[in-house]
């Protein structure tokens, strides 16, 4: 039986395209063929290599043409794409031929806290800004409008007045490590 094979793409350090890599490593009907970034400096390059993924580098421009990454897809045989810390439009041409293929994870439950600049820490002031008293995660197909897109599934924790930043981001990235992986799964397998 082949295996369904997944391409993460990911902007930054890459902890959870790493807890990606980690959790297929022996799955028996799923595979990361590759991690791909924008950033020629991203750690999860580093961290892919050397968790035996290939991985790969290229310009904002050139992961701004929708042509390019279709066939760089169509040719490594990619049936699914996972957002994990990428933050980059997706191309529309993409978007069509990954139509409920494509999953991202967002770090607030959405509606909230979504669009564009909204990422990481960025989510984070702003949810304590307007003192919520929960904050999650948001597991989603992707569209063609930043955060916009079906959400397959959502997770929360609960906030207290003396959460800072940095307890939040602790507990969003434990949602994150937790369930992030068991969903994309349960989804590509669906």
């Amino acid at each position: 039986m082949n295996k369904i094979r997944i391409a993460i793409f990911a902007s930054g350090t890459g902890s959870n395209a790493v807890n990606l890599i980690r959790f297929f490593e022996n799955d028996p009907a799923v595979e990361v063929a590759f991690v791909l970034s924008n950033k020629e400096d991203a750690k999860v390059l580093k961290s892919s290599k050397d968790m035996g993924v290939t991985a790969l580098h290229f310009s904002n421009q050139q992961v701004a043409d929708g042509t390019f990454l279709v066939d760089l897809c169509t040719k490594n045989s990619i049936d699914w794409i996972v957002l994990a810390g990428y933050l980059r439009l997706i191309p529309s041409e993409l978007i069509q031929t990954f139509k409920q293929k494509m999953v991202n994870l967002h770090p607030s439950l959405l509606p909230m806290y979504g669009g564009e600049g909204m990422h990481g820490r960025n989510v984070h002031s702003a949810v304590l800004k307007n003192k919520e008293n929960k904050s999650g995660i948001t597991i989603h197909f992707v569209n063609e409008e930043f955060d916009k897109g079906e959400v397959i599934a959502q997770f929360h924790c609960a906030l207290s007045p003396q959460d800072t930043i940095d307890d939040l981001e602790r507990k969003i990235k434990y949602l994150e490590q937790t369930y992030f992986p068991t969903v994309v799964r349960g989804v590509i397998l669906s």
